[in-house]
């Protein structure tokens, strides 16, 4: 790094395009600590990392996953994140089961989904 650019404390962020919907699906459906400041969350991952989610009026989702989130048992993530309403996305060539989980051998457990602004996110079973 150069001497005059010194990061303090770095941190990630996206954008949705409502805010309130995301304070709910992000602390009620992944159950995840949010905080709101500004009209802005902060998500928080654990006690000392957040990510900053912001609104963006026009928002387009990303065309890739923005979020991952490990979980000790896929099954029981995929199961929940279901009952809650949350839809797995099914993607060509991923060998997804019946439930949208692939399993293969290039890498863990994963399961992906939107959030209410069409971000993408996963829950991944790190081995």
């Amino acid at each position: 790094m150069r001497r005059d650019f010194t990061p303090t404390h770095p941190f990630v962020g996206f954008a949705v395009d409502d805010i309130p919907a995301a304070q709910a699906f992000y602390r009620d459906t992944l159950g995840l600590d949010v905080s709101e400041q500004n009209d802005m969350l902060a998500i928080w991952l654990s006690p000392a990392e957040s990510v900053l989610v912001y609104p963006k009026p026009g928002h387009v989702p990303a065309q890739h996953t923005i979020l991952n989130v490990p979980v000790d048992d896929i099954d029981d993530a995929v199961d929940s994140l279901t009952e809650a309403g949350v839809e797995m996305i099914r993607y060509d060539g991923f060998g997804q089961d019946d439930r949208g989980i692939a399993r293969g051998d290039e890498g863990p457990p994963i399961a992906w989904f939107t959030d209410p602004a069409g971000n993408i996110l996963s829950v991944l079973q790190l081995q």
